[in-house]
């Protein structure tokens, strides 16, 4: 286990990192960015040290799931983050094949509401 204070100094290290990176884009086709689906990141809540980071495809598709110890780490660790995670692109490129750009969000965007909407409506759940 570690301090607080370590902790706040390696997050604080960790965003210094990361900065200057956008959002990863895939787009073999060149098309307008806008036109490419999305990809959300959030976070889905938990509590300090086990936070819930999910991605979800703009169809509904869970296609990422990360536990991490504070929000900061979510973009990196979904494969938000340009350069982040080639694994998780491997996933969001079979999935979307020709193109994507990802987001981070709140859990209350609208995609994101619309994503989970399109998941419950999947898996036959109901949102109430």
């Amino acid at each position: 286990m570690t301090t607080p204070e370590a902790a706040e100094k390696y997050a604080a290290e960790h965003l210094r990192e990361w900065a200057d990176k956008g959002y990863a884009v895939y787009n073999p086709h060149e098309k307008p960015i806008e036109e490419l689906p999305v990809i959300y990141g959030f976070n889905n809540g938990g509590r300090p040290g086990w936070y819930a980071a999910v991605a979800i495809s703009q169809d509904g598709t869970v296609l990422g799931q990360h536990v991490c110890s504070a929000e900061c780490y979510m973009p990196y660790d979904l494969g938000i983050n340009e350069g982040a995670r080639p694994d998780r692109h491997e996933t969001f490129q079979k999935h979307y094949p020709d193109g994507y750009r990802m987001d981070f969000v709140q859990h209350d965007h609208p995609g994101v509401v619309e994503a989970c909407r399109l998941n419950c409506e999947k898996h036959g759940a109901s949102d109430s």
